[in-house]
């Protein structure tokens, strides 16, 4: 399960592309956020996804993401162009592939690493996509495979990318949520050659004109009370900051519990609508593992802040990250099991610690989070500027420098609070 949020400049309060997501995955699965350098590969050379083999570009671009401890590719995730893509489980009709190809995570680092521009990203993503296919393990190391959705975002634009097996249709929008089912009706932009003969063929779509992609494809046997709820909610919050929304407000939703706010309200069931919050505590179905917010700048403006989120958003802190520094060492740990080094699992302990009640203690780990993001706010903007000055300068090495202290620095002390509150929350 996921969410997804998108906004162009035009619905911003400082004219910067917004993109925003929840990765919803196991409770337990740790999904650290990695980083992987530009590098130019020779011909003939090979890269080795999740589950498959592929021809590798000549060359590939800096990125970061979140990635599920057992996975090569991200869940959400952007590069040195301020590309921004990520994926989520959408049900269709067609059943997923059993020979293991591709799975969305890979495309989502894929499109990454090889387009400058979201519209580049997602021509890259399909052509793969109808090369490789998309199949094997995706929900675990262990469990099924499932077909995927896509938001990506640039500076330009956003764009919505949905597929079913190796088929594909696309939509550019301007302000726009996604949850997990099927979306795009007839108000589709581009998509594969194929997309609406296999429906036909299949017994899908019988009526003439342009094809309801969502009413061809989507599987009907899917509950909709696991994403359609989720979905009206996100775009309610979206159209109420319409023209003013910025990262503040947009962290805001990731965190939303409808009546509770930030807090998971106890009470409901998994035959309930409500159950499945943005923020989710939905097991069997998921859990919010990570989060991300970016505000994507034109080209002059650099360098960017990329917020990052570990576990649930509502008993954690969006840290700042930049691409353009060295991540520190415990944001990229997180294995199968437990590791005290690891920022994840860190903040994991805090979220287990909150479960008791979480109506109770949200609120005072809301407002010691707050503390500390007004302290790593007002220490940003100057390393921020002294780092654009070095950039201006040509002392890339000097900017990096300042940002990858700055990124260890607010690290360790939202690690520290974060290990204070999970030890004292419950006396």
């Amino acid at each position: 399960m996921c969410d997804t949020l998108l906004a162009a400049a035009s619905e911003t309060v400082d004219g910067t592309v917004v993109f925003a997501k929840n990765s919803d995955r196991r409770d337990g699965e740790a999904q650290p956020f990695l980083q992987a350098p530009a590098a130019s590969h020779p011909p003939g050379a090979s890269v080795q996804c999740t589950h498959a083999t592929i021809p590798q570009v000549s060359e590939t671009y800096d990125v970061m993401g979140h990635s599920p401890w057992w996975v090569w590719g991200f869940e959400q995730g952007v590069n040195e162009h301020r590309v921004a893509i990520g994926n989520l489980t959408v049900f269709s009709r067609e059943p997923v592939e059993e020979a293991p190809g591709l799975i969305g995570m890979d495309l989502v680092r894929l499109g990454l690493e090889r387009g400058r521009t979201a519209r580049e990203a997602l021509e890259v993503m399909a052509a793969l996509l109808e090369a490789h296919g998309q199949g094997g393990a995706a929900l675990g190391p262990d469990a099924a495979g499932y077909h995927n959705a896509f938001a990506l975002a640039d500076p330009g634009g956003c764009w919505l990318l949905e597929t079913s097996g190796r088929h594909w249709v696309a939509r550019q929008v301007t302000l726009e949520s996604h949850s997990n089912h099927l979306s795009i009706g007839d108000d589709w932009d581009i998509s594969c050659r194929t997309l609406e003969g296999f429906a036909r063929a299949s017994g899908w779509w019988q009526r003439a004109g342009r094809i309801d992609v969502a009413r061809a494809y989507r599987n009907p046997h899917v509950p909709g009370r696991i994403s359609e709820g989720r979905l009206r909610r996100s775009r309610e919050l979206l159209l109420r900051r319409s023209g003013r929304l910025d990262v503040s407000e947009t962290c805001g939703i990731l965190r939303d519990h409808l009546a509770g706010g930030p807090a998971r309200l106890p009470g409901t069931t998994p035959d309930d609508e409500p159950y499945y919050t943005l923020c989710m505590h939905s097991e069997p179905i998921g859990t919010t593992t990570a989060s991300l917010v970016a505000s994507l700048p034109p080209v002059s403006a650099t360098p960017w802040p990329v917020w990052i989120s570990f576990g649930t958003p509502c008993t954690g802190i969006f840290l700042p990250v930049y691409v353009d520094g060295v991540l520190p060492g415990a944001l990229a740990r997180g294995a199968e099991h437990d590791e005290p080094d690891s920022a994840w699992w860190s903040f994991k302990r805090l979220q287990d610690a909150a479960s008791p009640d979480f109506p109770a203690r949200t609120p005072r780990l809301r407002e010691r989070w707050s503390e500390l993001e007004t302290r790593i706010n007002s220490a940003r903007v100057p390393v921020e500027r002294a780092a654009a000055e070095a950039q201006r300068a040509g002392r890339a090495d000097d900017a990096s420098g300042l940002l990858s202290e700055f990124m260890a620095s607010a690290t360790g002390d939202a690690l520290t609070l974060a290990g204070e509150m999970a030890e004292t929350i419950g006396a």
